[in-house]
């Protein structure tokens, strides 16, 4: 029911925005968050946003480069990614949840997952 997208290779420096497509229900009033997961290391929680599209929350290891939205009305979520790193390079992940609690977020307790996207930053 979540479909994530538009990762790919991008030198460092670079952007990407990488975007999740809800189907099957509105998600509208879900939360909406974003995940990574680099190669041997454990999958981690990037941004968050209310269904309130005003109120969102950010790693502090993506805050000031990684913007996060959404759409409703397209049922879409987006990660807009500034200034990438190799150290941004991870497959990465849409979840959604009926509820706002950024405690959920950071441990990952989500409803809904989509698959994964690559996102591979080059020094």
């Amino acid at each position: 029911q979540l479909q994530a997208s538009g990762g790919g290779l991008v030198q460092a420096g670079g952007s990407l925005r990488l975007s999740c497509a809800a189907s099957g229900r509105s998600f509208s009033t879900y939360a909406m968050g974003w995940f990574r997961q680099a190669p041997g290391k454990e999958r981690v929680f990037v941004a968050a946003i209310h269904w309130n599209p005003g109120i969102t929350f950010y790693s502090d290891s993506v805050k000031g480069r990684f913007t996060i939205s959404r759409d409703n009305a397209k049922n879409t979520g987006y990660l807009q990614m500034n200034s990438l790193s190799p150290e941004d390079t991870a497959v990465y992940y849409c979840a959604a949840d009926r509820e706002w609690n950024l405690a959920k977020f950071k441990s990952g307790r989500l409803l809904y997952w989509g698959q994964g996207t690559q996102v591979t930053v080059s020094s």
